[in-house]
């Protein structure tokens, strides 16, 4: 809640960065929290259409996809999301394009957010050495192995990097994302 009323992030612009395979509740209980916020979310995937979800133990729904990663520019951005599932954050770190504009984001200080596999894309833009992380279990070796400061917390923020272990933690990590994106500290 902020002083201007109910929505923080009005005028805020945010990329959720997801290909088919992304877990179902970590791309949409963060899009639906910025959007009550205030924000205006674009899905930004490899592809124009729709993108499908992974819902735990098979196929989820379809997301419609606002951007392909030829069409979205970092700057045009405030935060990046990048959700997890085991496919998704797969893919899109064998994708070059995909890597290059998460580096963006890293580069210029503005706010990402990672949960579950997601920091897998971050580990490939070189640019998480000496950076507090958590993860999905599985992911410890790769963030350590990238220079990461792997931690079992619900919720690691290290300046403006967010990452958060798994469906589990959605709501510390929307309620960390809000914060973030809106400049408040709490």
């Amino acid at each position: 809640m902020s002083i201007f009323g109910n929505d923080p992030l009005k005028g805020k612009k945010v990329a959720v960065l997801a290909t088919d395979g992304f877990e179902q509740s970590e791309l949409e209980q963060p899009v639906k929290a910025l959007k009550n916020a205030g924000a205006d979310v674009d899905i930004v995937s490899l592809k124009s259409g729709s993108i499908k979800g992974w819902d735990e133990k098979d196929w989820g729904s379809k997301v419609s996809v606002d951007k392909t990663l030829d069409e979205a520019k970092p700057a045009d951005y405030d935060a990046l999301v990048l959700p997890g599932g085991q496919m998704n954050p797969d893919v899109l770190r064998t994708e070059p394009k995909a890597v290059s504009f998460a580096a963006d984001f890293m580069k210029s200080g503005k706010v990402v957010a990672a949960i579950c596999h997601g920091p897998w894309t971050l580990v490939e833009t070189g640019l998480v050495r000496g950076k507090n992380m958590t993860s999905w279990p599985s992911l410890k070796t790769d963030l350590t192995n990238a220079g990461a400061q792997w931690q079992d917390s619900t919720v690691v923020v290290d300046g403006n990097l967010i990452t958060s272990r798994n469906p589990n933690d959605l709501p510390a990590f929307n309620e960390k994302l809000i914060e973030k994106i809106g400049g408040t500290q709490a």
